[in-house]
């Protein structure tokens, strides 16, 4: 067994969740309001322990980490304003749907399924057990990195087809990045640098992008259930973590 192997069952983890997305757009609120959990978790559980993990195994501050994910949460809301700003003027896009903002989000996502490979590689790099573990973890929630894909594209007014096609670059993403480890070898530093950055991309697309569409699709008498709904995913994704450590 080896990285490319369980990169490849991450592809599969992630396209099966992309196309339940698409089975199920009608109840994208509930949805949206499970996958900002996951999102959540993902960060909480996941991110922040490994960064904090590398930062004790090899004597480094985590400070720069922790500048990287405010960095990567800001820059994703100075996107995200700028293209409201440009969408303001184009009197074609509907009300609450702006598909580059969508399709931007998707690419964040995109880019975290790309390191998940990388991930993967550089963990096998350490041993098969280390590698296995981690790739664990990825496949558990790649299931809703494709889920989460689909839904941004869709909410934010994207056609089926294109969002088909990011599916596609999310789901091949684990691999490309397996692949890339064969060249290369990270430093520690350096890693804790990107699993900050995306930290802080996932954290602002979970609570300022996601959960906020969910609840404005939602009536107000099923706030309730969409709150448990993110406990729920942010809950799935902490088993997940622990079961894979």
């Amino acid at each position: 067994m080896n990285a490319l192997l369980l990169s490849c069952a991450s592809l599969l983890s992630t396209t099966v969740g992309g196309l339940f997305a698409l089975r199920y757009h009608d109840r994208l609120h509930l949805i949206l309001g499970f996958a900002a959990g996951v999102l959540l978790g993902v960060v909480a559980f996941d991110l922040l322990p490994e960064i904090f993990s590398l930062a004790a195994a090899h004597a480094v501050d985590a400070t720069a980490a922790m500048v990287a994910l405010l960095a990567g949460f800001l820059l994703f809301h100075g996107m995200e304003k700028f293209a409201l700003v440009h969408q303001a003027h184009e009197e074609d896009y509907a009300v609450h749907q702006h598909p580059r903002l969508g399709l931007m989000s998707a690419v964040a996502l995109v880019g975290h399924s790309f390191m998940d490979g990388v991930g993967i590689g550089l963990s096998f790099q350490i041993s098969t057990a280390v590698g296995v573990t981690v790739a664990v973890a990825v496949i558990a929630h790649d299931f809703c990195d494709g889920l989460n894909t689909v839904s941004l594209m869709l909410m934010h007014g994207n056609t089926k087809k294109r969002s088909l096609l990011m599916l596609a670059a999310d789901a091949a993403a684990p691999v490309a990045g397996a692949a890339s480890t064969l060249a290369f070898r990270l430093p520690p530093a350096s890693l804790m640098l990107y699993l900050g950055f995306f930290a802080g991309f996932l954290l602002y697309i979970a609570a300022a992008d996601i959960l906020p569409e969910a609840h404005s699709r939602a009536r107000p008498s099923a706030a309730l259930g969409l709150i448990a709904l993110t406990c729920t995913g942010a809950s799935l994704m902490y088993v997940a973590v622990r079961l894979a450590a």
